[in-house]
């Protein structure tokens, strides 16, 4: 019975993560404007894609940084919100490793690795389609009082 009734709170609670990223999507209109689709959410962890295009590269010819960190950040977003509290960066770092070019079909894993009450700590990794790490991110979340969506 334990083992079902946990298989249901899992359900749930991944059901939940993907209304609340549906939910933050719809307001989100700078991952629309990049055009970021969902592919994964579930508590603590999101999977996000994006294509780069020709008004996301800089001067050098490389993906502008500030979108790779728009890109990310919006995984860390997704993964923080998906408990379905109100939640926001209280912080946020990024390395970028290998630039991304036009054309690059890139994914940001984001996943917790720790989170307490009200604050928590989310790492992301930027893939392109060649399976190369692009950035890593480390985002620090504060909770704040609310709920995103009535559950």
């Amino acid at each position: 019975m334990s083992d079902a009734r946990s298989e249901d709170d899992e359900r749930q609670a991944r059901e939940l993560a993907q209304r609340t990223a549906m939910f933050l999507l719809e307001r989100d209109q700078m991952s629309q404007t990049l055009g970021i689709k969902i592919v994964q959410v579930s508590p603590g962890h999101a999977q996000l894609s994006m294509l780069v295009r020709a008004d996301m590269v800089n001067g050098h010819g490389t993906c502008h940084g500030g979108v790779l960190f728009s890109f990310a950040d919006s995984a860390f977003a997704f993964a923080c919100n998906s408990y379905n509290a109100i939640t926001v960066a209280a912080g946020a770092t990024i390395e970028f490793l290998v630039p991304a070019m036009q054309g690059d079909e890139l994914v940001a894993v984001a996943h917790e690795v720790r989170r307490l009450r009200r604050s928590g700590v989310y790492d992301v990794s930027v893939m392109n389609q060649r399976q190369e790490c692009i950035a890593l991110f480390r985002g620090r979340s504060h909770q704040l009082d609310g709920k995103l969506i009535s559950d």
